[in-house]
């Protein structure tokens, strides 16, 4: 049991940039003790330093890394931001790299189940919350995204299945699915680190989101009374009236 002079403890998962960066830093002002889980070690031990958090250098493919994240975070978990993923690729699917479609689902899909799971008890313990961070690649199916929407769209299944099973248990299982945000990272993954294609891909799109703006969706969420549950969040710019339809003036 926590002293009540302790702080409720965060773990963010995919926090060395990005969103899980910009959420870890909105939990931290909004007082918990966030724990950084990412593969880069020096960007999450820096940022750690910054908020007052604490570092564990955790890739979520890996079990025994699951392990150790288990082990730091102890007893009890208030809110699992479950952020750790990504997009490869935006091929068609009669051309799609299925090994890309393996490392996608290995860490959006296997890799959320593995932190879940291990850390389910001590978010019960803790009447905590789990933030699921899809997309709106989960709402519908655009030309290019089989990979990437199929992914997502499980990752969506895992939460709400997640949801019915804990009927009876005072945990909140939501989900935020973000539309187009323009982070450092996310796209230059997608097309192999090809800058061109990643900056062309935003080109024209008025008010993009930033990683802060889903942050702050992320920290609302998480921090709601314990009888109200967000099930979902669509976050999108205004600009996106869907996957397919994207106001660019000319």
């Amino acid at each position: 049991m926590r002293s009540v002079n302790e702080r409720r403890i965060a773990v963010v998962t995919g926090a060395s940039s990005g969103i899980g960066a910009a959420t870890a830093r909105k939990l931290a002002a909004e007082g918990f003790e966030v724990i950084c889980a990412a593969r880069r070690a020096d960007r999450i031990q820096a940022l750690a330093a910054e908020i007052g958090g604490r570092a564990v250098a955790c890739d979520v493919t890996v079990q025994t890394q699951v392990d150790a994240l288990a082990a730091a975070v102890g007893d009890e978990l208030a809110v699992l931001v479950n952020n750790a993923g990504g997009a490869i690729g935006l091929e068609p699917v009669a051309e799609a790299d299925l090994d890309a479609w393996q490392q996608m689902y290995s860490v959006n899909v296997l890799g959320t189940e593995r932190v879940t799971k291990a850390l389910l008890p001590a978010i019960i313990a803790a009447r905590g919350a789990i933030v699921f961070v899809t997309s709106t690649a989960a709402e519908a199916a655009y030309e290019g995204g089989a990979g990437y929407c199929g992914v997502k769209s499980a990752e969506r299944a895992l939460a709400q299945s997640l949801r019915l099973e804990l009927f009876d248990q005072p945990v909140r299982i939501t989900e935020i699915s973000p539309g187009l945000v323009h982070t450092e990272e996310f796209s230059l993954v997608r097309f192999h680190g090809d800058q061109a294609k990643a900056d062309a891909f935003y080109a024209g799109i008025p008010g993009l989101l930033a990683a802060e703006d889903v942050a702050e969706a992320i920290s609302w969420m998480a921090t709601r009374p314990e009888h109200v549950s967000i099930e979902r969040l669509v976050i999108r710019p205004v600009a996106q009236a869907a996957n397919h339809k994207v106001y660019r003036p000319s």
